[in-house]
């Protein structure tokens, strides 16, 4: 027996799909093309529009933004989508656009992740699991977030750039290029400063992980000859090792992207 609850105030136009003990509160908005899973929440004040689905379990906060047109001037009205994960929670405020043709016409959010008040997902991210966006950090269209990256406070990540797992970005950052996998970032015109070693700690990679990693990290940054060469002698000196090739294959993805790198580091 479903126990859904639809606030009297709250509109949910003929057509829009709900799961079992679904919670919508007062004066939420719920779209005709909306598709919210079973035991998702709305507070209040939420407005939930285009062809979005929002999956099991996540809550979102009063005043949130959720499948309403990209802020992309090239929109011409395509049926995009934006997809949403399970058990996410999606705090006061926060803004997720869908899709556009002009890229994979849909923006993917994974699971278990928290968007803080004024946070922003733009059009045609990809955005993995378990990820923090802390309060006001923006993702231009197309990023892509890799797996417990996070986000802080006021920080802007440049359109088309990623981010790779485990990523660190401080707070008043502006992220212009790719971030490695591990890769603690900060600065007002942010720079790679090292590595996320608490977040490394905390999800449960060993010591001796982290002093390889750190070992690689120095002679991909800090040797002698260009970053493909640098790139090319670390996946073969630690081609054995799952963590540094997980930052090698990231850098290999896309050849002719700009990757972040530390101030003093070499250039490439």
């Amino acid at each position: 027996m479903s126990n859904t609850f639809i606030h009297p105030t709250a509109v949910v136009e003929k057509g829009a799909v709900l799961g079992a003990d679904v919670k919508i509160g007062a004066y939420c908005v719920v779209g005709p093309n909306v598709k919210l899973g079973d035991r998702v929440e709305l507070k209040s004040h939420v407005a939930v529009d285009g062809y979005t689905t929002i999956g099991d379990e996540t809550v979102i906060f009063p005043f949130a933004s959720i499948g309403h047109q990209p802020q992309d001037l090239k929109f011409k009205g395509e049926k995009s989508e934006l997809i949403i994960g399970k058990r996410n929670k999606i705090r006061e405020h926060v803004t997720m656009n869908p899709g556009t043709e002009g890229d994979r016409m849909k923006t993917v959010v994974g699971d278990n992740c928290l968007f803080m008040m004024s946070s922003h997902v733009a059009h045609d991210c990809v955005v993995g699991n378990n990820v923090i966006l802390a309060n006001n950090a923006t993702l231009a269209g197309h990023v892509e977030v890799g797996d417990f990256a996070i986000i802080g406070g006021l920080s802007a990540v440049h359109q088309f750039v990623r981010i790779g797992p485990f990523a660190m970005i401080g707070g008043m950052s502006a992220v212009e290029y790719d971030v490695i996998p591990f890769g603690l970032v900060k600065g007002e015109r942010a720079h790679l400063a090292g590595l996320n070693y608490v977040g490394l700690e905390r999800r449960g990679f060993t010591k001796e992980q982290i002093q390889v990693l750190m070992k690689a990290f120095r002679e991909l940054f800090d040797s002698q000859g260009t970053l493909a060469e640098r790139t090319e002698k670390v996946a073969n000196d630690y081609k054995a090792d799952q963590t540094v090739m997980r930052v090698i294959d990231f850098i290999r993805a896309k050849e002719g992207r700009s990757l972040l790198q530390p101030r003093t580091g070499t250039s490439g």
